[in-house]
């Protein structure tokens, strides 16, 4: 996440490199084998069905299980039962709030119909799709709140039916707060299955019979490619590549608070993007030495301190117009805005995933689901074209029409002219039979 030659042309302020990488964005960069090996598992799956999946899972999940990947509801209760109580009553309060904004988008969107020209009438519905399948991660850091984006989201769509599949651990048993956050977030069943065979299984059906018509959730390049692959077949949310952080600051922030929001995104993995867009070049010296002292007590540093180290940037921007001419470029994941006039770049910014006002928003809190917000977010500069997973995104906006008799002139004649054009008569004749009745009557 840096300016690319490209970009620099079309900056019309001026700013200072203090640091960016040497080398493409993160994006940019597709492994081949990663690609072929995708696409080997999911034929073999889409083929050899249930035997396939339990292969795969034997030899990368280390599952012993036999076909029977469920796990039960008092199974789900036994496992979560010695989980911390303020643990559990921090997932459900996350859970809660996402649901709660979620339930909020969707009171905004209406349906409707109304009369586009006399006795044509166009109608607008939005439908939940049927049935969703969502992958919870469980790696080296278990993404508690991923339950709440995927399926709490989908529960407030009104999507019917709802399976997650969550990798195993080698114990063969899935992640108990991560059990717990799907239950709480209203998931139907929980299947522990990881990787690529995971997502194969719910997008051909494998699982409860019943074949996903999107596939949601974060994990690994190779979740990633799968999702990629299986994009058409199924829909999905969006294709992230690691997670991203911005922040434009300005001399009121300080290099504390900018150095640990950055650090903090820079933890997810040693090839998470962070970026600082100042307006002041001593905060930007700043914020250098700080993260470098903090990193030394950060237990993470070895994952943070490479991102940084690799992928992480800041720029000097002369002006506010210029931060957000350098922002819209890199269109970040997230954005902190760290500035005495956090509102001048809310009504400005155009591109990125999710927007953070202010010293005492933290892109953490949303991480974690404490905000509401969603953090299925768009990376790799995909801010530019869309926004993040929403409660939108799990309904289909459906289009009908209804016509009268006596519109049929003011459609049907343009339609015939328009076709006789094209050469295209069976749309001609499709309209004119409808004249030719008129006429006759």
């Amino acid at each position: 996440m840096h300016l690319t030659i490209a970009d620099r042309s079309r900056i019309t302020g001026s700013y200072t490199v203090v640091r960016e990488p040497d080398r493409p964005d993160v994006a940019a960069q597709s492994d081949p084998t990663v690609i072929s090996t995708v696409s080997a598992m999911l034929s073999e799956i889409e083929t050899g069905g249930l035997e396939a999946v339990r292969g795969y899972a034997e030899r990368l999940d280390g599952w012993t299980g036999g076909l029977d990947f469920e796990i039960s509801p008092a199974q789900v209760e036994e496992l979560t039962a010695p989980l911390p109580a303020d643990l559990k009553a921090a997932l459900d309060a996350g859970a809660e709030r996402t649901r709660r904004f979620a339930t909020m988008q969707r009171a905004h969107l209406h349906d409707f119909a109304e009369e586009v020209v006399p006795g044509v009438v166009c109608g607008q519905k939005y439908v939940p799709v049927g049935n969703v399948g969502a992958y919870l991660p469980a790696g080296r850091f278990p993404l508690l709140a991923s339950a709440f984006m995927t399926v709490g989201v989908a529960r407030a769509a009104g999507v019917p039916n709802i399976v997650c599949a969550t990798p195993p651990s080698r114990e063969g048993q899935p992640h108990p707060a991560v059990l717990y956050s799907a239950r709480a977030s209203g998931a139907d069943r929980v299947f522990a299955l990881g990787g690529v065979q995971a997502l194969a299984a719910m997008a051909f059906g494998l699982l409860d019979g019943v074949a996903s018509d999107m596939i949601v959730g974060a994990g690994n390049a190779y979740v990633a490619e799968a999702k990629r692959q299986l994009y058409g077949k199924v829909g999905i949310d969006v294709l992230a590549g690691p997670s991203e952080v911005a922040v434009i600051a300005d001399e009121t922030a300080t290099a504390q608070m900018v150095a640990a929001d950055l650090l903090a995104q820079a933890e997810h993995g040693p090839s998470s993007p962070a970026c600082l867009v100042t307006t002041s070049a001593e905060l930007a010296a700043a914020v250098e030495v700080e993260i470098a002292r903090q990193l030394e007590g950060l237990a993470t540093r070895e994952i943070a301190g490479a991102a940084w180290r690799d992928w992480g940037s800041i720029y000097v921007a002369d002006s506010p117009k210029t931060a957000i001419e350098i922002m819209d470029l890199l269109a970040p994941e997230h954005l902190e805005i760290l500035t005495e006039d956090p509102d001048f770049y809310l009504d400005n910014l155009r591109n990125y995933g999710s927007l953070f006002l202010g010293e005492w928003s933290t892109v953490a809190y949303a991480d974690k689901g404490m905000s509401g917000t969603n953090h299925v977010l768009p990376t790799a500069r995909g801010a530019r074209y869309t926004g993040g997973l929403s409660v939108t995104g799990y309904l289909k906006q459906l289009t009908y029409q209804r016509a009268t008799r006596e519109a049929t002139q003011i459609q049907a004649g343009p339609v015939v002219t328009i076709s006789d054009f094209e050469e295209m008569p069976g749309h001609r004749d499709s309209a004119q039979l409808r004249l030719d009745l008129i006429a006759g009557a």
